[in-house]
């Protein structure tokens, strides 16, 4: 468009300028590209909240009070942002801020403020009958803490409305209840969801308090690419580091067992049922989404009915058979310890995997099956790991092409997630070396 007169003209480009130094000289919170720090926040939660979370509060069903728009402390309320602005910022903040490194940060944050609050002066030691979680409040920056019945936490589809520690009436859903791995929903009076950063539970045996855990579910407000993407470097890293400390101890694992293990990381800790009614590919990105969050803790406290546990989810026999078969590997002597340590757990996993497929890899019927394209390496080594791999060359040997037909009914579900996880999630190969025996 041209300009007829040069009076509009000069109003133009000095109306221009001034939006341009306004802009150049705005250093409010919402303008920054990185996440602030919560660290004086957490302060004033402390201060500031009326119930304590450590006493339990029963659940109201109060009506929520009007309540002004929150600004973030220390922002001075003269600049605040219109509200285009406002949009666009908390897009960006969503876009970015759920990145690995600051959902760690916020983690660490909430872990820091549950332990630091006071409990209730009557109580000796933790109550096993209740349980906190942390959320947090991307408008505010602010720290949620809020105390319901663990009955109630591991109820699917339970609903309460109750008060935070920072006098914020809020409504949580049990969207899946699965221990210290329950997700959860949080709402405030306005509709916003608050990111569930964290839970503590109280672990107990018997009755009796044991140890107090902190983890954080695949909350859905939390999942994001990145997070998966994070979880999966984090797998193949400790495996490889578990074969690399396997290796600098003579103990050679075969590059494709290695490739097995990867997918067993994931395979091992898919709910069958959800696999069944579930999207297959965000059920594969919540498991790595989880490793992510919780990286070394992952699956800490995870035990099957068979007494399967931790990360590789192997029995206590085997485990220990293990250690027997390679005393030099120095696998950690307790069961649940050396489950407990994603190292040592990948080591001994490794080590039947292949101690496994040397056994297979010398029997005829595993020779003929191979060959004649009955059965494949990695379909073996996921059925053998998963139910008696001492029984697979019977059901070679009786049931030719119909041999999955004959292993039990949880190891063929258990085949058909790994072939669905290795058609829709692709893993780089460590080499196209055949699994082979030997140490």
């Amino acid at each position: 468009m041209k300009l007829r007169s040069p009076i509009p003209a000069f109003f133009v480009i000095a109306f221009s300028l001034a939006a341009s130094l306004a802009q150049a000289q705005d250093t409010s919170p919402d303008k920054m590209s990185r996440p602030r720090t919560v660290g004086s926040l957490v302060q004033t939660s402390q201060t500031t909240q009326a119930p304590q979370p450590g006493q339990q509060q029963p659940a109201q069903q109060q009506q929520p009070q009007p309540r002004p728009n929150p600004q973030p402390v220390g922002e001075d309320q003269s600049k605040a942002a219109p509200t285009t602005t406002q949009t666009e910022t908390s897009v960006v903040q969503s876009l970015t801020q759920l990145s690995p490194p600051w959902v760690q940060a916020r983690k660490a944050e909430a872990q820091r403020l549950l332990k630091s609050r006071p409990l209730a002066t009557a109580m000796t030691s933790p109550s096993i009958e209740f349980v906190t979680l942390a959320a947090l409040d991307r408008a505010t920056s602010r720290i949620h803490l809020v105390t319901l019945s663990k009955q109630t936490f591991l109820t699917k589809g339970a609903e309460i409305t109750t008060t935070s520690s920072l006098g914020t009436l809020l409504q949580i859903r049990v969207l899946r209840a699965n221990g210290v791995n329950t997700a959860v929903s949080i709402f405030n009076p306005e509709g916003q969801s608050l990111l569930p950063l964290l839970v503590e539970f109280p672990i107990e045996k018997g009755g009796l308090f044991r140890e107090m855990a902190y983890y954080t579910s695949a909350h859905p407000a939390l999942l994001s690419t990145d997070l998966e993407r994070s979880g999966q470097s984090y797998v193949r890293n400790m495996l490889d580091l578990a074969n690399k400390r396997l290796r600098d101890k003579g103990v050679f694992i075969s590059p494709d067992i290695v490739n097995v293990a990867e997918r067993l990381c994931i395979v091992e800790h898919i709910d069958h049922d959800r696999f069944k009614l579930e999207n297959r590919v965000a059920l594969f990105g919540e498991i790595y989404s989880l490793y992510a969050l919780n990286e070394l803790d992952t699956y800490r406290y995870s035990v099957s009915l068979a007494g399967a546990g931790g990360m590789v989810q192997m029995i206590p026999w085997a485990y220990n058979l293990e250690r027997q078969r390679h005393p030099g590997v120095g696998l950690i002597p307790d069961f649940v310890t050396g489950m407990r340590n994603h190292g040592n757990a990948l080591q001994a996993m490794l080590l039947y995997m292949q101690d496994t497929w040397n056994e297979l890899a010398a029997n005829e019927e595993v020779k003929n099956a191979l060959n004649s394209k009955l059965a494949t390496t990695s379909e073996l080594l996921a059925a053998g790991y998963n139910s008696n791999a001492a029984r697979l060359p019977l059901y070679l040997r009786r049931g030719g092409d119909e041999w999955k037909t004959l292993i039990p009914r949880e190891t063929q579900t258990y085949l058909q997630i790994y072939k669905t996880f290795e058609g829709l999630v692709p893993l780089k190969s460590r080499t196209d070396v055949p699994a082979q025996s030997g140490n």
